[in-house]
């Protein structure tokens, strides 16, 4: 059995805690964030109504709980867009990412996720990018969304590969945000999500507490990779894989 489904000696002793407090307070937590969010993105600006995410997001950590760390910071400048790309283990990466990735930045996110009570409304208004992955021309659509919202130093976050690993293994990287980096002039930003599969186990609401984190690497210039896009992909899997612990 591998690390990651391994389960820790105070695994059952969780379990009221997660049915009995964890699962009403997050409940309340979402439903109380998601309409802040939306209300500030309407009355304020969508920045504003993001911040209440990131807000949303910590607390979560913070009630399951989850110890989160990051490090890299200062690979990353102020200011600049990028096309941020990370890996994909479980659900768990939203609220690593959006709590504690220290940027402004809009999720490219599968459709079906705005159908979610509140939060699905709230993520529009705020000004994330729904995309529809069974249909190109609807996907190509999204991401041409995602190039007008790309001001001001807003970033855009996207999984390339597509759907969650469920392990610390990656998944092959579709080309979609590499093509939309040379379609835009912009920079890569990798973040490697470490151990989000050690929190969110395999099985409904199946949460452990622990530590996982983020590693923000150094940006990747596109335009070391000019028509290759092929090596830019191939670069960018390697660098967010190094930092991976081994299964």
């Amino acid at each position: 059995m591998s690390s990651s489904n391994r389960l820790p000696w105070f695994y059952w002793l969780y379990q009221p805690y997660k049915w009995l407090v964890f699962v009403p307070l997050m409940l309340i937590n979402s439903i109380l964030f998601a309409i802040l969010a939306a209300l500030l993105a309407f009355v304020f600006s969508p920045r504003a109504g993001s911040f209440m995410g990131s807000c949303w997001a910590r607390i979560t950590c913070w009630l399951t709980p989850v110890s989160v760390f990051v490090r890299g910071k200062g690979n990353i400048t102020p200011k600049k867009s990028y096309v941020i790309v990370a890996n994909h283990q479980t659900g768990w990466d939203i609220f690593l990412l959006y709590g504690y990735l220290p940027m402004d930045f809009r999720w490219v996110m599968k459709k079906e996720l705005r159908r979610l009570p509140f939060i699905g409304y709230a993520s529009e208004k705020v000004g994330h990018i729904f995309i529809d992955r069974t249909s190109p021309r609807a996907a190509m659509q999204s991401l041409e969304e995602a190039k007008r919202k790309l001001v001001n130093g807003q970033s855009v976050l996207i999984f390339p590969e597509g759907t969650r690993s469920n392990s610390q293994q990656m998944r092959p990287f579709k080309k979609g945000a590499f093509k939309l980096a040379y379609e835009l002039g912009l920079d890569i930003l990798p973040v490697t999500i470490v151990n989000s599969c050690r929190i969110k186990r395999r099985g409904f609401f199946n949460l452990v507490p622990g530590k996982a984190g983020l590693v923000i690497h150094p940006m990747i210039r596109k335009g070391l990779f000019e028509n290759d896009l092929n090596g830019l992909i191939n670069h960018t899997r390697e660098v967010i894989g190094a930092a991976l612990p081994e299964e």
